[in-house]
């Protein structure tokens, strides 16, 4: 699939066969979050694989749109360290980039996947943090539930040309 198709074709997946996914296709997983730009080249971004079915459903129960972990054989929870990028408007950038990077790199190789926000929403904060044993520092701000789809979505047309403004609004 050419970067083109990946980006046009790709859709949220919320319903996932019981199939696990592979210690090669997480690593793809996270070497292209790690490739995401981020400011000033700080790359304040941690990694929280979650595999444990035990940690997936707890999640789900404390996310409100987070129903899907009871069928994902994986999470991954997108964190930003504020003692190397102290500046959380950018964690926040970084680590989005990052997470479009895996749900991008997760349509390439066949998974399906589907974006979580965490941050800023305090609740979601600390339950993570408790539930996973996040330090302080650190700020969970997003999580992709992944999985070998079990729903086949059609793509969308997105584009709004009324939304394009050159020069000026």
């Amino acid at each position: 699939m050419d970067l083109w198709e990946a980006i046009i074709t790709r859709r949220s997946i919320r319903k996932f066969t019981s199939q696990s996914v592979s210690d090669d296709l997480i690593q793809k997983l996270l070497r292209a979050g790690m490739q995401a730009p981020s400011a000033r080249n700080k790359q304040p971004w941690h990694f929280i694989i979650i595999t444990e079915r035990i940690l997936l459903d707890k999640i789900s129960d404390i996310h409100p749109y987070a129903y899907m972990l009871k069928e994902a054989p994986l999470g991954i929870v997108i964190c930003g360290n504020i003692y190397i990028e102290e500046t959380i408007d950018y964690i926040v950038q970084d680590c989005s980039a990052a997470t479009q990077n895996m749900l991008l790199t997760a349509h390439n190789f066949g998974l399906g996947a589907v974006w979580l926000g965490i941050y800023p929403r305090e609740q979601r904060i600390n339950a993570l943090r408790e539930i996973l044993k996040i330090p302080q520092n650190v700020y969970p701000i997003s999580m992709i539930a992944v999985g070998y789809p079990a729903e086949n979505k059609q793509p969308e047309d997105r584009f709004r040309n009324d939304r394009i403004h050159y020069n000026n609004w």
